[in-house]
């Protein structure tokens, strides 16, 4: 079991999760222990700069969309890392709200 299976699931059934990630990959858009809110992503709701829940080769993030090529995006972190890319199924929430 993997850190965000939890929020995953609920997300999946549409509801809106709320959570306090931990690491400094996202800084200064989320510093680590800030409250974030959670929303189900939606196809074509996810934009290029969108901070997702998603899943990356076996391993879920908190991370940017920081490219769209059809059904694929690719991830990565706020400090110039690229996770890879994954298909538009893999994006299970998108970031509506950042509080300390």
């Amino acid at each position: 079991m993997s850190w965000a299976d939890n929020y995953i699931a609920k997300l999946l059934k549409g509801e809106t999760v709320q959570f306090r990630p931990r690491g400094n990959s996202m800084v200064p858009l989320i510093n680590s222990g800030d409250l974030v809110t959670v929303v189900m992503a939606t196809k074509g709701t996810v934009k290029v700069g969108d901070i997702v829940l998603c899943k990356v080769k076996g391993s879920q993030y908190l991370h940017l969309v920081k490219a769209i090529d059809g059904d694929r995006y690719q991830i990565g972190n706020n400090r110039g890392g690229i996770n890879g890319w994954t298909p538009g199924g893999n994006i299970y929430g998108r970031v509506t709200k950042v509080e300390e």
